[in-house]
């Protein structure tokens, strides 16, 4: 039996959705975010070291990290209409959309959340809001602010061509897209992104995902 360990508000929601999409028989064991740091409870550690969600246990061990967790799960489960593309060109934008979502675009859209809160918190004393306002703008402006712009365009241009992100039908490269997309929504970064708005709400009114949210419980991004 494999055991899904969901965190509120993660990258979990989309390994749920992988799950239901492939009928897989399965688990969840609950966490709950931290109401004073937001980060995973200490008790995820017990059941992997990184003490990070998602983390996936299956008759070989305890598996961590979005990626290998989808990997493993269409390796092992997939099924005739939820599989690797077998097209090459399909096959190619798999594997370039499966490692894009967290190696090029998750990062910056972190470090812009993580320091627009540190604007918030660098607002008292009084004095020192501005100079906490214009380093943050600095860093912002010099690397993270454009590298996410030119990322959102490049998504939004390919999904101005295609429904999916690799062939005709969803796979485990929109399993790992849909958290950051979905995220960007949910913030109003992709407000001028009509192309992201609608895949995200393709997405969204999938049965396999609302089944997923419905068994998942609370999430911010839907």
């Amino acid at each position: 039996m494999l055991t899904l360990h969901h965190l509120n508000n993660s990258r979990s929601q989309r390994i749920l959705w992988l799950l239901e999409e492939l009928g897989v028989e399965y688990k969840i064991e609950f966490y709950q975010r931290d109401s004073q740091t937001n980060l995973a409870p200490d008790s995820l550690r017990a059941v992997h070291p990184l003490g990070r969600s998602p983390v996936l246990t299956t008759p070989h061990g305890a598996i961590a990290e979005s990626g290998a967790i989808v990997e493993y799960l269409v390796r092992n489960h997939a099924t005739a209409s939820f599989t690797v593309p077998q097209d090459p060109e399909a096959l190619q934008q798999y594997w370039f959309w499966l490692h894009f979502a967290e190696g090029s675009l998750m990062p910056p859209l972190v470090a812009n959340l993580v320091l627009e809160k540190a604007r918030q918190k660098g607002s008292k004393p009084f004095f020192i809001k501005p100079i906490t306002n214009k380093l943050i703008d600095g860093i912002i402006n010099a690397y993270y602010g454009p590298n996410l712009a030119q990322s959102l365009r490049y998504v939004e241009s390919y999904l101005a061509k295609n429904t999916w992100f690799a062939g005709d039908e969803p796979t485990g490269a929109d399993v790992q897209m849909i958290f950051p997309l979905e995220s960007l929504v949910a913030s109003g970064r992709a407000k001028d992104f009509s192309a992201i708005q609608g895949y995200v709400k393709r997405v969204h009114a999938r049965e396999t995902y609302k089944a997923a949210l419905e068994k998942g419980g609370e999430y911010a991004y839907a």
